[in-house]
């Protein structure tokens, strides 16, 4: 069953580290880099318009029962998170556009579908995951740009201007808002279209990651970073998902939750989320500096489906027999 949950994303990753390897070999220049410019900018409506129409209102409200497991969540995605953030963007070694990167990684929300498919694999509390994962992502739309505005200027980045939050008004959340009041006439339908939706989440994601590392590349991303710069990333992304999994592991147990709940906030509390965090990431940074910012993301993206693949493993082979057997 994991095998075949990684086999789904494995293809998606090869096509993000493809489109990286396309914007440097031939990144859009000029005019076609203002058409490509615009296509991801109707990749993000569209993309969190149909979010909007996915999301169900039952849904939000049948959760706000498990509130306690629900704030646990969003305090580990949005407090604890950017806290490390914080930690590890003032590092001396850690400079520049890096520490940018860094913390724009820990002020995002939770992934939605892996964290649901590994809650399930584990035999944890899969209502509560969704409920939890579509909180995370809802409130996301408006605290991570708030908390670019409020942390990121600390650590050395420019924040966000007026136009950045009219951006995010009308990019993210007018779409998102539209879809979902929209949503007693066409969610079924956006429902039904599971591979529609599959195709708008990962069009507008490599959209925007060729625009971004493209106009990086034009402003000499690759004579910036070394090698030694992409090890030193990913060894902070690891000891960063190693901390968030070892903190939501000892919050579970503190708040005495559960099996199936300590799994959700395991799940839900460790991941941070590429399809939410490369749109945003589009809207509040300048072009130059978004394929910079996104290369922690890109990492944190991968190492967390290989870590909570393992862990789900483990607690699917420890569960009680009755659930086991599920």
């Amino acid at each position: 069953m994991i095998a075949r949950f990684l086999a789904v994303f494995e293809p998606f990753i090869l096509m993000l580290l493809g489109t990286v390897v396309l914007a440097s070999l031939v990144p859009a220049r000029g005019e076609m880099a203002m058409i490509v410019g615009y296509a991801a900018d109707v990749g993000i409506v569209l993309l969190f318009f149909l979010h909007g129409a996915k999301l169900s209102r039952d849904a939000i409200l049948s959760g706000l029962r498990n509130w306690k497991l629900h704030l646990a969540v969003l305090a580990v995605t949005f407090v604890a998170f950017p806290l490390f953030g914080l930690g590890l963007s003032a590092l001396p070694f850690v400079t520049g556009p890096l520490a940018a990167g860094l913390l724009f990684l820990t002020l995002l929300p939770s992934t939605v579908q892996s964290s649901i498919a590994f809650t399930a694999i584990a035999r944890g509390n899969v209502a509560a995951a969704v409920c939890s994962a579509s909180f995370s992502n809802l409130l996301g739309i408006l605290v991570t740009p708030a908390l670019v505005a409020l942390l990121m200027r600390t650590a050395g980045s420019a924040g966000i201007s007026v136009e950045g939050v009219e951006k995010i008004v009308v990019q993210l959340l007018v779409p998102f808002v539209a879809g979902h009041l929209l949503r007693p006439w066409i969610g079924a339908w956006v429902t039904r279209r599971k591979a529609m939706l599959t195709i708008v989440d990962r069009g507008s994601i490599l959209l925007v990651v060729y625009s971004a590392f493209g106009a990086a590349v034009v402003e000499g991303l690759w004579s910036r970073l070394s090698l030694g710069d992409l090890i030193l990333i990913g060894l902070l992304c690891v000891a960063l998902l190693a901390f968030v999994l070892a903190l939501t592991f000892a919050v579970a147990r503190l708040m005495k939750l559960p099996r199936e709940d300590a799994i959700v906030l395991q799940f839900c509390g460790s991941k941070k989320s590429l399809a939410s965090g490369v749109p945003m990431a589009g809207v509040l940074f300048p072009p130059a500096q978004v394929g910079v910012i996104l290369l922690p993301l890109m990492l944190f993206h991968q190492l967390q489906l290989v870590a909570c693949a393992v862990i789900a493993r483990r607690y699917a082979e420890s569960a009680p027999s009755d659930l086991a057997a599920d």
